[in-house]
């Protein structure tokens, strides 16, 4: 594949967007909401320099951003260098006319085991704190704030726009 192809399969979308109907954001808003709170699992891309790790890897939702307790692993190569990372959460392919989808483009930071925003996600997924406290190794928490959220949903075309979507977040919260 030549360079031209390449630059222009990745085009591909952003010709596309440009001339269909986009949804209001707060109606997407909303729909982007529901679809993150029915769902509890993603997959959890980081990387640096050539190195690209992607972790399936449960999540929680609230106060805007995603929230995942992990005891470790390589995903944290990519977290010590560089906070960008991806999150995909998908329903399983069943034809066209039934996807459901989105790449969540974000910051990802770790917060610090027994702060108060660690503490508190504890207590939101009902974890004691004398439990996470007596484990061999700490329990690591990774928030990721979302930046940017595209989703593919069969839905939005019955309801009369591209059923491709970019919700673009501006500091704002998804709540």
């Amino acid at each position: 594949m030549t360079d031209e192809a390449y630059q222009a399969a990745a085009r591909y979308w952003e010709e596309k967007d440009a001339v269909s109907v986009r949804m209001e954001q707060g109606k997407l808003r909303a729909m982007v909401e529901e679809y993150i709170q029915s769902n509890n699992t993603c997959a959890l891309a980081t990387g640096t320099g050539d190195y690209v790790r992607c972790t399936p890897i449960e999540y929680s939702w609230h106060d805007g951003a995603f929230w995942m307790f992990s005891e470790g692993g390589k995903k944290f190569i990519g977290l010590q260098s560089n906070p960008h990372v991806c999150l995909a959460i998908y329903d399983r392919y069943e034809g066209f006319g039934k996807l459901h989808g989105m790449q969540v483009m974000g910051l990802a930071e770790l917060v610090e085991p027994f702060s108060e925003a660690y503490n508190a996600h504890a207590t939101w997924k009902k974890l004691s704190l004398e439990f996470l406290r007596k484990l061999e190794s700490p329990m690591h928490l990774i928030r990721v704030r979302p930046t940017r959220i595209e989703c593919l949903f069969s839905d939005f075309k019955e309801l009369g726009y591209a059923p491709r979507q970019t919700l673009l977040l501006d500091g704002t919260i998804l709540e």
